[in-house]
């Protein structure tokens, strides 16, 4: 019997600045994962990865990562990513981004 269908994301980093991003569903990057878009369809999971893919002047390394049905982080490695660098006192992580704010898109 098929193993059932985790929900999943569409992840990868962003090309230039390197941060965790997320697609969401109207084919844009975000970097907050509440805001993506989650994939219950084996077959739609597939296709977005494949948009994603087709992206390599915008973003690096996309795959999909499992999530629960409401769009946490499935596994320790994406609650991680999804907070941001830990290896400094600024930054995602601590509530702020250092440097010049990138414009809304991704």
């Amino acid at each position: 019997m098929p193993k059932p269908f985790t929900p999943k994301v569409v992840t990868a980093n962003h090309l230039i600045e390197g941060d965790v991003v997320y697609l969401t569903a109207d084919d844009e990057w975000c970097r907050d994962l509440a805001q993506a878009e989650v994939i219950e369809n084996e077959a739609y999971a597939d296709l977005r990865l494949s948009f994603a893919e087709d992206q390599p002047g915008i973003v690096v390394g996309a795959y999909l990562a499992d999530v629960t049905p409401d769009g946490a982080p499935a596994h320790f490695r994406e609650a991680f990513r999804a907070g941001g660098p830990t290896n400094y006192p600024h930054g995602k992580a601590h509530g702020q981004r250092p440097g010049p704010q990138p414009s809304s898109e991704a």
